[in-house]
């Protein structure tokens, strides 16, 4: 059972780049996926999140209308969209993924995200 989060890098100001998450060894269909991020010397926040049915979806304050999460559970990814990136979203951004009837979450390693002219 994994998660694989990739697509991470460095990018200037205003740029973009798309995150991918994809499970191996579980099917996602009854997972809701969320992506958190961590900067340097502090704690890790909640950017997003889509839930299993694909019908409801959150973001972060910080993050709204810049960043967009979505899901395709035949290839078992989960894509965050980032646009109009700032300096303050760098860090490190995790996957998430959470069975609520069983209450089961699994842990993706992180990728890093560093935004800089």
């Amino acid at each position: 059972v994994q998660l694989q989060a990739s697509g991470g890098g460095l990018v200037k100001p205003g740029g973009a780049l798309t995150l991918s998450c994809v499970a191996s060894g579980f099917t996602l269909d009854s997972y809701a996926i969320s992506w958190f991020r961590q900067a340097p010397g502090k704690e890790r926040e909640a950017v997003s999140c889509i839930s299993s049915n694909d019908r409801s979806t959150y973001y972060g304050e910080a993050v709204k209308g810049r960043f967009t999460i979505s899901r395709d559970n035949v290839s078992k990814t989960v894509y965050l969209h980032m646009n109009s990136l700032k300096p303050e979203d760098t860090g490190v951004y995790y996957c998430k993924a959470f069975e609520l009837s069983t209450m089961i979450d699994y842990w993706g390693q992180g990728t890093h995200v560093t935004v800089s002219s």
